[in-house]
């Protein structure tokens, strides 16, 4: 089947997208975008979260199909360019990537706590991050990251 939809802001259209393909197979495979992460492929870890019709979702739980039409938003959409967006740049500068397999979906996920939260508490911060696991940081490098990007938002 052919799919239409927007990516990081482009229009593109995906031929052959075989039925009960992922989102997060769709992306990385056939359309060379790797940041989303394949690891439990059940939901559970957070590593292949994007951003569709702004709702944060975990890809390899998403049909390709349902993708149709809709509006995906990658870690790699989020930087402008070669300028990386705030809070890619406030995970590297706190040295929260550590191995980076988690890293490009606690970025996301963490990007839209930001924009619908943009003063989160710690405690906010730790929930909208449940969902994201990660086996090298210890978390608390993430939360200083977090933030830092969101005290840079607060401040314009």
């Amino acid at each position: 089947m052919r799919v239409t939809f927007t990516v990081n802001g482009a229009p593109v259209t995906v031929d052959d997208v075989r039925a009960g393909e992922s989102l997060l197979y769709m992306l990385r495979e056939r359309m060379g975008l790797p940041g989303s992460k394949n690891a439990c492929e059940q939901g559970e870890c957070g590593s292949c979260t994007v951003i569709v019709d702004g709702t944060t979702v975990c890809s390899c739980l998403v049909a390709a199909a349902q993708s149709e039409g809709r509006s995906v938003r990658t870690v790699e959409g989020l930087a402008e360019g070669a300028q990386l967006n705030p809070m890619q740049q406030a995970f590297v500068e706190a040295g929260a990537v550590q191995c980076g397999f988690c890293t490009p979906g606690l970025i996301v996920q963490a990007h839209d706590l930001i924009e619908r939260n943009p003063e989160p508490s710690d405690v906010e911060i730790r929930e909208a991050l449940a969902g994201n696991l990660c086996r090298c940081t210890g978390y608390e490098k993430i939360l200083v990251a977090v933030r830092l990007a969101a005290q840079r938002k607060a401040a314009g």
